[in-house]
């Protein structure tokens, strides 16, 4: 049985979870999702969705995405393979913690996942050549729904850890935001 401890961030109901997997000379066994556990974080949390990235090239970027209501999306993160910069970017309309960013280094093996709930925009960045993360979705995804913040946007001032080496064309044309921005309702 994986033992489970829980870790809150500076962002208000952004979590992360490190999950310590049962080991023995047969090799081991990491439990990668564990639904009461999730609905004990985000209640309302069930599975929609599950999708699995494999992303090439150290410095690539993908997001920062995120969905609105009625799809807004909270996620479980896990990585599976490399090593990523993983951020999320708090865009819930009235936070207080509204435009701020956490960001936290996922390896594979590491036993730690990010539980991102409802009104968060995610995007990582490679720090390996590749790697692959797993998502367990609370929502389908639907694109009428989707949103996205400019990576390199100077208003969140994120600081990657690279140089951006490559990003989709759709990624790099999301607009900037400014101070009046609204941000989203959850």
């Amino acid at each position: 049985m994986t033992d489970v401890s829980v870790y809150e961030t500076p962002i208000n109901g952004l979590v992360l979870f490190r999950r310590e997997p049962y080991e023995d000379h047969r090799g081991s066994l990491d439990r990668l999702f564990d639904l009461d556990m999730v609905r004990s974080l985000v209640p309302a949390f069930s599975v929609a969705q599950v999708n699995h990235t494999v992303t090439v090239g150290r410095g690539t970027v993908r997001g920062l995405h995120y969905q609105v209501s009625p799809y807004s999306d909270a996620k479980v993160i896990t990585c599976l393979r490399g090593r990523v910069f993983d951020v999320a970017v708090d865009v819930r309309r009235g936070s207080s913690t509204f435009l701020n960013w956490h960001s936290v280094e996922l390896v594979e093996r590491d036993g730690i996942s990010v539980v991102l709930p409802p009104g968060f925009a995610h995007g990582f960045q490679l720090l390996d050549d590749a790697c692959e993360l797993l998502y367990v979705h609370g929502e389908r995804y639907s694109e009428e729904a989707e949103g996205a913040l400019h990576a390199e946007d100077p208003l969140l001032d994120i600081a990657w850890p690279e140089a951006i080496s490559v990003m989709s064309d759709r990624d790099r044309e999301h607009p900037m935001i400014n101070e009046d921005w609204p941000g989203v309702v959850t």
